[in-house]
């Protein structure tokens, strides 16, 4: 008790702290989005230098860009590609060691993306032909073809051919890579109904960089808001803002506990009211309140979220994105996302449908058939599959109990012998999700060892706080910090002594 002593007295002031930080969404920076504000040089933006001088202090070791921790090839491939033809563009002669460096360090990256577990990053079958395209242009690249990219461009070809009307506007989620055109590919764009309200495409910067450097050259709303969504050092997020994701996220974490005394409550209802404005009846929300294109992977998270905390809303909303064997999580989409279907899952139970209904039956079909060895699951929006499986579990717990039995097991049997759980290194984050899940399963009336909840506990207590590596997958890897710290704070709350 005395090691976790500190985090217990102070961890309502942190859920405190926490409920008052969130708003339009905090997350980290990454080479791919800061690569294309560093093109904006061509526009005199101030900003540019600040990000190629971001971008040339983080070079890795191996010559490469993209996250440190995890090695993630997809993440890789594209932030070295995008960090290539930023400085290639530049043409300084102080860079061609760099470039040298980054062309040898595909060799690894593109051979490793068969590896990685959870698939390619959003776009990525569009997006790099595009860049790798350019990189030869500039002579970034010098051999005749990387052998495994030659692969994309029937994918590439598929994905563009499901496109209403064949064009990219804000009413598809593929408005969110516009950068694939590259600079001579105006004619696949919908222009005059690309942009969102707040001057971004897709809520991008990359791709609303690239919209103000070859679609509408210096467009103001675009402009403003890059401005807007750039750090001061220049460096740039996956995604700006994304302010109804982070609340819903961390009020869900939250929800789990018992916690929330009258005056945390309080804090909760400006996010509720939130929530609930931006919520579209018969078709839910998305992850922002004013990105066009609504999904069923959020509307399934907030109507689980407002329906707990006592607000109403439509399962029309969920249910509109019922397929013919699995929950969409956008239409059209190449593949299902599991977690989408698993957060279908607790709007289902939530909202009273019992488990034999033909809806929860699909869903839970659905995750029999894509369960990993029959023990866990990976999902597309995110690199380990200790997310989706825990997920699953609490999702399923007293439920649906036999769909999660063996991933219970699974969580058990894969803890480090200091507490922690980690896919690729031990992270704060993924040991809340693996202490979520067994806190849940036991509050549903099923055995767990003490041991592996306290040893796991006491870790989480010691390693709580930031830096967390980036383990979502956008069109590179990301970490939504406050709510990656919200789940660090249900854990501690629901595994307490």
């Amino acid at each position: 008790m005395s090691d976790l002593a500190p985090t217990v007295m102070n961890l309502r002031q942190h859920l405190h702290n926490l409920l008052l930080a969130v708003g339009p969404g905090k997350m980290s920076n990454n080479a791919y989005d800061t690569a294309w504000i560093a093109r904006l040089v061509q526009l005199g933006e101030p900003i540019s230098e600040k990000a190629l001088g971001w971008l040339c202090e983080n070079q890795l070791a191996d010559g490469s860009w993209g996250a440190e921790y995890p090695y993630y090839a997809h993440d890789r491939v594209i932030c070295t590609l995008a960090a290539m033809n930023a400085l290639a563009r530049r043409g300084r002669v102080r860079d061609h060691e760099r470039l040298r460096r980054a062309e040898a360090s595909l060799e690894k990256t593109t051979a490793d993306l068969k590896l990685d577990p959870a698939g390619e990053t959003i776009g990525f079958e569009l997006i790099v032909p595009t860049l790798l395209t350019e990189a030869k242009t500039l002579g970034g690249i010098h051999r005749n073809e990387i052998e495994i990219l030659k692969k994309l461009t029937p994918y590439r070809a598929a994905k563009m051919s499901a496109l209403p009307h064949g064009v990219v506007n804000r009413f598809v989620t593929v408005a969110f890579s516009s950068e694939m055109a590259g600079p001579d590919g105006r004619h696949l764009l919908d222009v005059e109904n690309l942009q969102e309200a707040n001057g971004s495409v897709g809520h991008s910067p990359s791709a609303t960089a690239y919209f103000a450097l070859y679609v509408r050259r210096s467009d103001p709303a675009a402009l403003a808001y890059l401005q807007d969504a750039t750090s001061v050092d220049g460096s740039a997020p996956n995604v700006a803002p994304f302010d109804v994701f982070e609340p819903a996220w961390v009020l869900w974490n939250l929800m789990l506990t018992d916690a929330l005394d009258d005056e945390l409550l309080l804090l909760c209802q400006r996010h509720l009211d939130f929530l609930e404005a931006a919520w579209m009846p018969g078709k839910g929300i998305a992850h922002a309140a004013g990105y066009t294109p609504k999904d069923g992977d959020d509307t399934s998270l907030v109507y689980e979220v407002l329906t707990r905390f006592g607000r109403q809303v439509d399962l029309d909303a969920v249910q509109n994105y019922e397929h013919v064997y699995y929950y969409r999580c956008f239409n059209p989409e190449s593949n299902p996302s599991i977690s989408t279907n698993i957060h279908v899952l607790g709007a289902l139970r939530c909202a009273g449908l019992e488990k034999h209904h033909t809806s929860v039956q699909k869903v839970t079909n659905f995750l029999r058939e894509t369960c990993e060895k029959g023990q866990f699951w990976y999902d597309k929006w995110h690199a380990s599959p200790y997310y989706a499986t825990s997920q699953a579990i609490i999702a399923a717990a007293g439920y649906e109990d036999a769909l999660v039995e063996t991933a219970v097991d699974w969580i058990l049997q894969t803890q480090n012998a200091n507490g922690s759980w980690g896919y690729y290194i031990p992270t704060a984050e993924e040991t809340a999700y693996c202490l979520q899940a067994l806190a849940i399963w036991q509050r549903r009336g099923h055995s767990v060892p003490e041991g592996a909840i306290n040893r796991g506990s006491l870790w989480l207590a010691e390693n709580k706080d930031l830096p967390y590596p980036p383990l979502w997958i956008g069109k590179c890897l990301y970490c939504p910090e406050l709510v990656v710290k919200s789940a660090v704070l249900s854990a501690l709350s629901l595994t307490q002594v």
